[in-house]
């Protein structure tokens, strides 16, 4: 499957994939009406940080991952926040928790690993 739709995948420091002329669209069971917005003022962050951040949104902007929205536009938006790995290396992701308040919880849980081994053991 990945060879034959390489082009929407990315791979090491190759630019990302795209599948133009496609959006991808989530859909998730909330419990209660959900908000129009979850807009949270940003987290506090050294100018460092911010810098980094600002980086970050850069890129996405310019590989249309993201895109500027007008100021009477409507979105669902999260808070992005910096994280930075062992090797130095650092990557923005989104702030799910006031989203978390709003969605069903999963009633068909991934299988836990060692319950399954623990199944298979006894398979013939």
């Amino acid at each position: 499957m990945l060879r034959k739709n390489r082009p929407a995948f990315a791979i090491g420091e190759e630019p990302l994939g795209k599948i133009k002329g496609h959006d991808i669209e989530l859909y998730l069971d909330v419990e209660r009406p959900y908000p129009p917005m979850l807009r949270r003022p940003p987290y506090p962050a050294s100018l460092e940080t911010r810098k980094e951040i600002e980086r970050h949104i850069n890129e996405l902007l310019d590989m249309d991952v993201i895109r500027k929205i007008q100021h009477n536009e409507i979105v669902e938006i999260t808070t992005p926040v910096l994280i930075t790995w062992h090797d130095g290396k650092s990557g923005l992701c989104r702030d799910f928790k006031a989203l978390n308040n709003y969605t069903k919880a999963d009633r068909y849980p991934i299988t836990r690993i060692p319950h399954a081994l623990d199944k298979l053991a006894k398979a013939k």
